[in-house]
């Protein structure tokens, strides 16, 4: 599949499109039409060349609605003016080009541009979320957001399969980061935003979207170490009411990993602590490839049909090798022994979808309808071999054979109108949720090679989950300071659970009612206040609720609980934006407060087997203190820096039966440095640092990396670009966990220091011996902004999820 996708990519047979700092939309509008400076008609999000109505001052907008100038911090809403008239539709309507530049903070989101990082034409979507405030991803990317791994990933506002479960670390690694336009954080979701694949705070993957007359393209071809390759090619054709987006990638990438554990565990027998341990290596790189196409079409001046298809695919091939040596119990000899494992199989990811937007005769209403269907298969075989060293064990192998399977189902609908001086929005959301996992684990005798299934190591699960919902909110402008938005979701939950393998049904509903407000307090021009509260549920995951014990490893099995309730949170957040220095800078304290919270409990069920479930906990709290500073230290010299100090205690039930509570302070951050060398070069550094993190029964220890990267424009076409991961390899995971019965600490480290080089070249929309190449995109304005100081960026979907 690769070879073709190389191919493909080579003979430059795709639409190609460069990315954009300044958003210019096509518009067919009734004759003689007036536009608004520093105003757009569309999201980036769900970019179309849509027709509109001639423009008139709009509200602030809701969480959809047309954004506005980034001149200062966002305010609050304006009165909306009765309109002379509707606006009538003409075939033969002139084109007009809007520019604007695109916001960063929001009413209920903070949204960062990725154009201005120097390395996200050879990096992955993970490794461009780590440059984002707050936001860590690890190498295995589990993603985590003010220290929670609660966290829901959208794409252009809409969930999707192939960002679910156990899939979404590999699907953010091998997606481009040059295929993304800006990252929304929306750490308090509003009513338009629904619960799936998380139900916390949202990051949403605005993909990148131009709506520029003409063609426009981008290539990119990056080498790096240890055999590591990418390549990537994007682009946008727009003419008359046609609008055409595509983009290509193929990626050669992966992580290598050493781990090691110890482990001292009570024998309940003799009394005393047992000692194990077990060191590991993991090895393999694997083929990653994707296509993606959007068509859209002014069917006149107020109407617009959108279709979008996408597919990738991944190898999911990895070799390790585990020394596992076990203590002696009073019931159990010790023991040591080598088990090796080889790995193949694959991923396939689709998604397709359609859309209808219309604008009515007053300002600012729109009808949206949206539907979208994705689907993930992930298919792998797992050959084990153990080689007993010392004890009674004697050799053996097996082989596991994993298929599972997500497919979503989402139809949405939305609709805005301005109502007594402010904005309405109200929708409907209908989504299905289907899962199946089916995994068959067979012993294989090492003399005859018979195999024989091992059913307790074997199952087969499948989940069916819909979700009706119905949401409205409302914002409006109260005075010349104040700005308000409020909102209410309804949503009706509807679980099938089918354990076949064990001959166990179950079924499971609920319903409930999740409220949100926002408001903002504009100081003065340069500083504005920010509030903000809404309620969220997390629905426990297919895997959460599957009740059959799963092997993981010699020392390891797990298992879900059907009974699980969703996990309730009600957060609460004060910002605060002004100017300090030359510099935006933006300080934001909340509080997070989980009712029925969904933990991770602990018990052996053999003397060296740990059994993980899960059950609702007492549920737990946290707060902190976030900070984002960002501008021009000197004309040469740019400063990103963020951090987050937290606090966070859990309260569960200890492996004795016990209530316990615990705490954990944490500080978080990240500090980025732009230096402009000379006209042609550009570098810059990147520090990530993570603070202490409670997870499970234990806790994650601090980490931090460097990264650094350095761009040389040798043509306005070309570019050359090349980066540093984990600059020191200092890189690691380490959990502990430390009870009455249980003592552990576990560490794994990656080739973290990883090198690539590659050039990039754009063709279309250059402005060539002008000296004012500004559509190109490394000749863009230079960080700055909102948020982190990451740019202009696109306003968020447009609609709900």
């Amino acid at each position: 599949m690769h070879k073709f996708l190389a191919s493909w990519c080579l003979t430059g047979t795709s639409l190609i499109a460069a990315p954009y700092a300044l958003a210019q939309t096509t518009l067919e509008t009734a004759p003689a039409p007036v536009a608004k400076p520093g105003t757009t008609t569309e999201s980036s999000a769900t970019a179309q060349p849509v027709p509109a109505p001639a423009a008139v001052p709009q509200p602030d907008p809701a969480p959809a609605a047309a954004p506005q100038p980034v001149t200062a911090p966002a305010a609050a809403p304006q009165p909306v003016p009765t309109p002379a008239g509707p606006v009538q539709a003409t075939s033969a309507a002139p084109q007009v080009t809007v520019s604007a530049e695109r916001p960063t903070n929001r009413i209920d989101r903070q949204v960062y541009d990725l154009k201005t990082d120097v390395s996200t034409t050879n990096s992955s979507a993970a490794d461009a979320l780590n440059n984002v405030p707050s936001v860590n991803v690890d190498p295995d990317g589990t993603v985590t957001l003010r220290g929670s791994a609660n966290v829901q990933i959208l794409v252009d506002g809409k969930p999707s399969a192939q960002l679910q479960g156990e899939n979404r670390g590999p699907a953010l690694q091998a997606m481009p980061a040059d295929d993304i336009e800006s990252v929304e954080v929306i750490n308090n979701p509003g009513a338009q935003f629904g619960n799936e694949g998380g139900g916390g705070p949202i990051l949403n993957l605005v993909m990148r979207r131009s709506r520029k007359p003409g063609g426009f393209g981008a290539v990119n071809a990056n080498a790096g170490t240890a055999g590591r390759y990418n390549s990537s090619v994007n682009g946008s054709y727009n003419q008359g009411p046609w609008g055409f987006q595509g983009s290509a990638n193929i990626r050669h990438d992966g992580r290598n990993s050493v781990g090691e554990l110890t482990r001292d565990r009570l024998d309940a027998q003799s009394g005393q602590f047992v000692h194990s341990s077990q060191t590991s290596t993991g090895r393999g790189l694997n083929d990653m490839g994707a296509l993606n196409g959007t068509v859209s079409y002014n069917l006149d001046a107020t109407d617009t049909l959108t279709a979008s298809a996408s597919y990738n695919t991944r190898t999911n091939d990895q070799q390790g090798v585990d020394h596992y040596i076990n203590g002696a119990t009073a019931l159990l000899p010790a023991s040591d022994y080598i088990r090796t494992v080889d790995r193949t199989g694959d991923s396939h990811n689709f998604s397709w979808g359609g859309r209808y937007d219309h604008k009515g005769q007053l300002p600012g209403e729109t009808l949206k309808i949206d539907l979208r269907v994705s689907a993930s298969e992930n298919d792998n075989v797992s050959a084990y071999a153990n080689q007993v060293l010392a004890g009674v064990l004697r050799d053996s192998r097996a082989r596991q054979h994993n298929n599972f399977e997500t497919r979503i189902v989402d139809f949405t609908g939305d609709y805005e109108r301005p109502l007594a001086g402010g904005a309405l929005k109200a929708g409907y959301k209908i989504a299905t949720n289907d899962n199946t996992f089916d995994t068959v684990y067979a012993d294989i005798d090492p003399l005859s090679g018979v195999a024989t299934v091992n059913a307790g190591r074997t199952n087969n699960y499948e989940l069916k989950e819909t979700v009706s919902a119905l949401y409205g909110t409302y914002q409006m402008r109260l005075n010349e300071r104040w700005g308000a938005l409020a909102g209410l979701r309804a949503e009706y939950t509807d679980m099938d659970i089918r354990q076949i393998t064990g001959h166990v049904e179950g079924k499971n509903s609920y319903l409930n009612w999740m409220p949100s407000a926002y408001a903002t307090y504009k100081v003065s021009d340069d500083a504005t206040v920010r509030f903000a509260y809404a309620r969220r549920i997390r629905r426990p995951s297919a895997g959460d609720l599957n009740p059959y014990t799963i092997y993981r490893d010699e020392f390891n099995v797990s298992s879900g609980n059907p009974a699980l309730k969703p996990t309730k949170t009600d957060s609460f957040e004060v910002g605060y934006e002004t100017k300090f220095a030359g510099l935006d800078t933006n300080l934001r304290g909340y509080y997070r407060r989980d009712t029925d919270a969904i933990v991770d409990y602990r018990t052996f069920i053999a003397p060296n087997v740990l059994l993980t479930t899960r059950a609702n906990g007492e549920g737990g709290h946290s707060s902190g203190l976030e900070f984002t500073l960002s501008g021009k230290l000197t004309p040469a010299l740019t400063l990103n820096t963020s951090g987050n100090l937290a606090r966070m205690q859990q309260s569960f039930y200890d492996d004795a039966g016990e209530l316990v509570s615990r705490t954990a302070n944490s500080l978080s951050g990240r500090v980025r440095l732009n230096y402009q060398l000379d006209a042609n070069d550009q570098v810059q550094l990147a520090l990530m640092m993570m603070g202490k993190m409670l997870s499970g029964a234990g806790y994650r220890s601090p980490n931090h990396s460097l990264n650094a990267s350095w761009r040389h424009t040798l043509t306005p076409q070309w570019t050359l670009v090349a980066n540093v991961t984990d600059l020191f390899n200092t890189n690691k995971m380490e959990t502990v966990v430390d009870s009455a019965t249980l003592r552990e600490t576990s560490t794994r480290r990656f080739d973290g220091r990883v090198v690539y080089v590659g050039l990039s070249y754009r063709f279309g929309g250059v402005k060539s011996g002008t000296g004012d190449d500004t559509d190109h995109p490394f000749m863009r304005r230079g960080p700055g902004g909102r948020g982190p100081g990451m740019g202009p960026a696109p306003a968020g979907p447009g609609g709900s999820d």
